[in-house]
């Protein structure tokens, strides 16, 4: 029996991919009219000693970007706006794009707060069709979020393509990479730098090797970009420029955790003591909710003067805040100097040796030390935990605690956003 063939061509599009342009400050603006047409920088903290973790196009204009530090950006704008961040609209912001974006294609991927992956159907494929997909998802964003709040879309035979297209044309592009012109587009407007997985440390590896361009990068066979990175990374980088779409390598949890740069108030450590214990007390919440339990506990600081200190700590497979407290504190006294004048910049607290809570099993002895002893505590110290979180969910952030948060707390008890990790929403009642 013969079947009738298809409408569609086959076509090597299989990818779409939505990248928001200065997404944190683009979504300011998008809330403040006022900030429109400004140069605006996203700061985590009001000091002239932080860095922008976002700047828009206006400030870009002055050579303003992301990790530029505030009292260098004020002297390249004199008219700079410094914006507090409000991460947890962003968050917001991102779970309605998601929702907008997914009533004209599936997405396939979310790969940070700002970009989003969806793989093309054989009918979706044919570029006048991903076109019209674009520009559809392009209107339904702008209704949806707001005329300030811009993407840059790119369609290619692969999802590193497509992610790589989004930069061709920015802000509010629309590029289709076809086969035939991935090359000559790519070596003739971006540097390697530009390329997603080449970092500065991975410019200096390249440029020790002689390449200096995204034509020495094409002109290379798969074993000599192998080579030249140092990893399976430069052969999968050699099939990716040509088009060929490879599985995504998928990575496992290995730690879970949260940091802090403290506003100026909060540096001595009387005071920072309070931020971490609030950070610890997040981060376990989050332990739970994820169904993990941690062996490993680690501690960190950076002090005004440069100094870092650090310390890992092993204990029992635990997920109780209790726990975690304990060595915080332990930690806090082995660690952070009790000489005049020092001053805590950044504080970061992280749980390793993590197992799913359902795979962990008591030993031998833990029938008898549940009448009394460490494992009815480590009972108790679970129970009590859980309790708090239905509390905390329930009536709202902090409700009950264990230990006081200082005034100035609910400052830094919100969720932080890394592009590579959209915080859950129940992080922001944690």
């Amino acid at each position: 029996m013969l079947l009738a063939p298809s409408p569609f061509s086959p076509s090597p599009l299989r990818w779409l991919y939505v990248d928001f342009n200065s997404y944190f400050a683009s979504v300011e603006q998008q809330l403040r009219p006022d900030l429109r047409g400004r140069p605006v920088a996203v700061v985590p903290v009001e000091s002239d000693s932080t860095c922008a973790i976002a700047a828009s196009y206006e400030a870009k204009a002055h050579g303003i970007r992301t990790g530029t530090a505030i009292w260098e950006a004020k002297k390249l704008c004199s008219d700079l706006v410094c914006v507090l961040a409000r991460h947890e609209l962003y968050v917001e912001y991102h779970h309605r794009a998601i929702e907008e974006i997914s009533r004209h294609i599936p997405v396939s991927d979310v790969c940070s707060i700002d970009e989003m992956a969806a793989r093309l159907m054989r009918n979706e494929a044919e570029p006048a069709v991903a076109r019209e997909i674009a520009l559809a998802v392009k209107a339904g964003l702008k209704e949806r979020l707001g005329e300030w709040v811009r993407c840059s879309i790119g369609i290619a035979p692969n999802r590193y393509l497509a992610k790589v297209a989004t930069d061709l044309e920015k802000p509010d592009g629309l590029t289709v990479l076809m086969p035939e012109d991935i090359e000559r587009r790519l070596t003739a407007e971006l540097a390697p730098i530009d390329l997603p997985g080449i970092g500065r440390n991975m410019k200096k590896r390249l440029h020790i090797r002689g390449i200096h361009s995204v034509a020495d990068i094409f002109a290379l066979d798969r074993r000599q970009l192998r080579k030249a990175w140092g990893s399976i990374w430069g052969e999968r980088m050699w099939y990716y420029l040509r088009g060929h779409d490879l599985p995504e390598l998928r990575t496992q949890r290995r730690s879970i955790g949260h940091s802090h740069v403290l506003a100026p108030e909060m540096r001595p450590p009387a005071r920072a003591v309070d931020v971490a214990r609030r950070l610890v007390l997040k981060a376990a919440a989050r332990l739970r909710r994820m169904g993990y339990t941690a062996s490993i506990f680690g501690f960190s600081a950076r002090l005004e003067d440069g100094r870092r200190l650090r310390l890992e700590m092993r204990c029992r497979p635990a997920q109780d805040s209790v726990t975690f407290l304990a060595m915080m504190l332990e930690a806090w006294d082995r660690l952070v100097p009790r000489e005049a004048g020092v001053r805590v910049r950044k504080l970061s607290v992280a749980f390793y040796g993590l197992e799913p809570e359902a795979a962990f099993q008591p030993d031998l002895f833990a029938q008898a030390e549940a009448e009394a002893g460490p494992w009815a505590r480590r009972l108790r110290d679970a129970r009590l935990s859980r309790a708090l979180d239905r509390l905390n969910h329930r009536f709202g952030r902090d409700t009950v605690l264990i230990g006081m948060l200082p005034s100035a707390g609910r400052g830094f008890s919100g969720a932080k956003i890394a592009f590579t990790r959209i915080p859950d929403r129940e992080e922001f009642i944690e």
